[in-house]
């Protein structure tokens, strides 16, 4: 019954609002799928495993298997796919609640592909690292570069497209995480080539990641991962 309700929810475009423990958050249920729904209301219920390692994001956390990758029990995935800077406000109390001792954060490109601005985008990430800090101030934090993409695929043009936003968004993101106190883990320099671009060998739609780009990613985050 609760999956059908959030099914109704998603398709009537309703604006709900949930209450952290610091504030409302509005949210116009229109902008995500029923997966996304579906996914937040996983999330809303597993239990606590205690001490977790947090991977939050959207399809590009979605796709990695954290656990076998980092070979660690404690990581566990907080992606879901199309998620943007409004969703993971929306959903951080599922996250917040745990008290995690880690959280990694990658967030941002689709806000871009929705032609949100830099700025935009930033503001909202102030909001979450904010909220986390509130809400749950032992988790130490990790701010992830948002990832380069390639438009030489011809695939996800509007994700594909945004090369110098993103480049403009992680220099955003790099002072926000040093006025946090955080550490900035500048993936997009892991990951590009010499056009700033995502190797071929890193992703088939130029957006989304093969092995080869996570076992990348998570050799650059292994020293973090303890």
């Amino acid at each position: 019954m609760k999956k059908l309700i959030l099914l109704v929810i998603a398709s009537m475009g309703i604006t709900l609002v949930a209450f952290s423990q610091s504030q409302a958050v509005a949210v116009d249920s229109s902008k995500f799928s029923a997966y996304w729904w579906h996914s937040k209301d996983m999330y809303d219920h597993l239990p606590d495993i205690r001490n977790e390692i947090v991977f939050l994001g959207n399809s590009i956390t979605d796709g990695a298997e954290w656990f076998e990758l980092l070979g660690n029990k404690k990581c566990i995935n907080r992606g879901i796919s199309a998620d943007i800077t409004e969703g993971i406000l929306f959903r951080l109390d599922a996250v917040t609640k745990l008290q995690p001792k880690k959280l990694f954060i990658m967030i941002g490109v689709n806000d871009l592909s929705r032609n949100m601005t830099p700025d935009e985008v930033a503001a909202n990430y102030r909001q979450i690292l904010e909220r986390v800090r509130t809400e749950s101030p032992r988790t130490k934090v990790y701010v992830q570069s948002v990832l380069p993409v390639n438009p030489a695929t011809g695939m996800a043009k509007n994700h594909t497209n945004k090369t110098p936003q993103i480049m403009e968004l992680n220099g955003k993101l790099k002072e926000l995480a040093a006025e946090f106190g955080h550490t900035y883990i500048d993936l997009f320099a892991v990951m590009a080539d010499a056009d700033n671009h995502l190797p071929r060998s890193h992703s088939v739609d130029g957006l989304h990641l093969t092995y080869r780009a996570y076992k990348a990613w998570t050799d650059a985050i292994r020293p973090y991962v303890k």
